[in-house]
């Protein structure tokens, strides 16, 4: 039986606002926060994360960490990030696609602001940003594919919260999102606890590579075995 006491929101064209997703536990999201996006990824088949994006801050041990909280807007406008940012909790990553336009400034230092009053993990953002003096300070992770002086327009449409595609990644709202010196990459909130056991298992695997590395003896039957196996006389 339909309930009618809460209708559906009739939204106009190009616009949406849906709730906050929750996403992973927070003790999940924080066991990430020390793992590197790369054993992640190597834990996730290699083909996950983001192509093309560069961090704005100067830190390279800044590692980004936090449910994701997506939005999806014109290209150069920023109308419906406004609108996220006062729906925000302390610790979301806000990850912007903006269609991987670089000709107008997504976000700005004044934006920056904002996102330190209300305590974000971070950005991600597949436009462009602008003041780049300020983003370079500590504090406040981000992630974009280019900058610009050329501000943006504020005038929508926009959707808060639903799937986007930012730099090649797809996100869902409360993915988790992990970002480092190498890159940012999403892990899908209900496999969030098995790939964080699939990275440990990973990172103490590569331990033990590491110190055979180190000391001389590895097995070269690691890989001569996959030699011959495609017919090479090795």
């Amino acid at each position: 039986m339909t309930d009618i006491s809460t209708p559906t929101p009739s939204w106009p064209a190009g616009y949406r606002i849906n709730p906050r997703a929750d996403g992973p536990a927070a003790d999940i999201v924080a066991a990430f926060t020390g793992l590197p996006s790369a054993a992640i990824g190597d834990a996730m088949s290699r083909n996950v994360g983001t192509v093309g994006l560069r961090q704005y801050h100067t830190r390279l041990d800044t590692v980004l960490s936090g449910p994701a909280f997506t939005v999806r807007v014109r290209p150069g406008d920023n109308l419906m990030i406004h609108k996220a940012l006062l729906m925000t909790r302390p610790g979301d990553v806000l990850v912007i696609d903006g269609g991987g336009d670089v000709s107008q400034a997504l976000v700005g230092g004044l934006i920056r602001t904002t996102c330190l009053a209300r305590k974000l993990g971070g950005l991600v953002i597949d436009g462009a940003i602008r003041d780049l003096t300020e983003w370079a300070e500590d504090g406040m992770p981000i992630f974009a594919k280019g900058h610009t002086h050329r501000g943006p327009s504020k005038d929508g449409p926009g959707e808060i919260n639903i799937p986007v595609s930012v730099a090649g990644m797809a996100v869902l709202p409360g993915d988790l999102i992990v970002g480092d010196a190498d890159g940012v990459i999403a892990v899908p909130a209900a496999d969030a606890a098995d790939v964080l056991a699939k990275t440990r298992a990973h990172l103490a695997k590569e331990e033990k590579i590491r110190e055979t590395n180190r000391t001389g003896t590895a097995d070269p039957e690691r890989f001569d075995a996959v030699l011959r196996a495609k017919g090479l006389p090795v």
